[in-house]
């Protein structure tokens, strides 16, 4: 009777393969996906905790995490954390909307029109290249320091990027699918529902997104000018008082609803662009 016997290389080879099994399956499953993101903030919130408990970064500069917890639970109790976040999202979302459909409607015009672009482009790129801050005391001027002015700020951040993607994924469209289109006889709407909005969306939900980061960039200063309500408020009126556990707060609601926005961006890429190979999900 012949005995087989396995050399020590066929076990590790053996083994190797095992745990590259378990690798895959481990990165496949989709809740452990979810987490793995979120990983480097959790590490680093870890260390943090653990350096201002042993000293090493002093609460009066960066309060501990459990510090800025407890600091969100006391407004939480007093009802003035949802409020100036509520009050804040209205804004935000109010500038993205108008600022959105101003950008989109002249992408759409100038992609469309050579007359159009001749006539509004260079205007439209000279407004782009002035920043938002040197537009602050003629805005109070214009608006005063009401919500007006904060809305307008808002909106002119959230105009431009939407507005360079949808000209551009209008002018990037293959012009032998609109003149395939002309040959089936399909109408100037039809034109432009099934061949050059599908054809521009990956461009245009690209500005869709960073717009979105912008819309709470320019949130920021514009939440500064005089402001009595709203996280900025929130963040200013801390500062005065020394409530740094506040400050720190207030900048990681931002950054926690930048992200928000973030993946509700990458959502709508994901459902409306399912055709699109780039995009598709197995």
């Amino acid at each position: 009777m012949k005995i087989i016997s396995s050399s020590p290389n066929n076990l590790r080879s053996s083994q190797t393969m095992k745990k590259q099994k378990i690798n895959i399956l481990f990165l496949k499953n989709r809740h452990i996906q979810s987490l793995i993101p979120w990983l480097v903030p959790l590490v680093i919130i870890v260390l943090w905790q653990l350096f201002s408990s042993i000293g090493l970064i002093p609460i009066r500069i960066l309060p501990a995490p459990l510090s800025v917890l407890g600091a969100a639970i006391n407004l939480a109790k007093t009802g003035e954390l949802f409020r100036n976040i509520s009050i804040s999202a209205t804004r935000a979302i109010s500038g993205f909307l108008l600022g959105g459909s101003i950008g989109f409607i002249l992408g759409l015009l100038n992609g469309i029109s050579p007359i159009a672009e001749k006539l509004l482009d260079t205007s439209i790129q000279m407004l782009r290249n002035i920043p938002n801050l040197a537009l602050i005391p003629l805005v109070i001027l214009w608006f005063g320091i009401g919500d007006e002015a904060r809305l307008f700020l808002v909106s002119l951040g959230v105009m431009f990027p939407i507005y360079l993607n949808t000209f551009h994924g209008i002018r990037s469209v293959d012009p032998g699918l609109i003149e395939m289109g002309k040959v089936y006889g399909l109408s100037t709407w039809g034109l432009f529902w099934r061949i050059i909005l599908p054809g521009a969306l990956s461009s245009i939900l690209v500005g869709v997104r960073y717009s979105l980061g912008i819309m709470w960039l320019t949130l920021i200063v514009a939440e500064t000018i005089a402001a009595d309500s709203g996280i900025g408020y929130m963040a200013m009126n801390a500062r005065e008082f020394m409530q740094t556990d506040v400050v720190v707060l207030s900048i990681l609601l931002y950054a926690l609803f930048g992200k928000l926005a973030d993946v509700i961006a990458r959502s709508l890429e994901n459902y409306w662009l399912q055709w699109n190979p780039s995009y598709f999900k197995s």
